[in-house]
């Protein structure tokens, strides 16, 4: 029987929040997601806007777990860099679409960063993870 790799922390009276956890406790083996940016296997940017890059940054978040055996649900945290927050609070509904299609309905604990630049020319988001992923003895029947 696999048990849950990781539970949402809730503190008692708080508001529950929208789009992701307070907390977030797990156990398994850690993976660390470098930030992801718009790109795609190529490094090329998928566009100029915001909202293709925020999509193709979560796919690549997405690609990373898959490809060390976890999936969405294992992510248990995320912190996304912006260079214009008005970019972002500007397409707020669609980010959480785009966010529902890509990783599911779980929501890790987060935080958004505005930054003056990212490191490479013409990127303007780049989403940073965690993710624990089950210890292989926990994913045998």
């Amino acid at each position: 029987m696999l048990r849950a790799m990781a539970r949402t922390i809730q503190p008692p009276g708080w508001p529950r929040p929208r789009g992701y956890s307070n907390g977030m406790a797990a156990r398994g083996e850690i993976l660390a997601i470098a930030g992801q940016i718009g790109w795609d296997e190529n490094e090329r940017l998928v566009g100029h806007d915001f909202l293709p890059q925020f999509a193709q940054a979560l796919r690549n978040v997405r690609t990373v777990v898959r490809a060390a055996g976890g999936d969405c649900e294992h992510v248990v945290s995320m912190t996304i860099f912006v260079t214009d927050r008005s970019d972002y609070l500007g397409n707020l509904a669609d980010v959480g679409r785009v966010y529902r299609e890509i990783m599911g309905r779980h929501f890790p604990a987060m935080a958004l960063v505005e930054v003056s630049a990212l490191l490479e020319p013409g990127a303007v988001v780049e989403i940073q993870a965690l993710a624990v992923l089950p210890a292989p003895e926990e994913t045998s029947p």
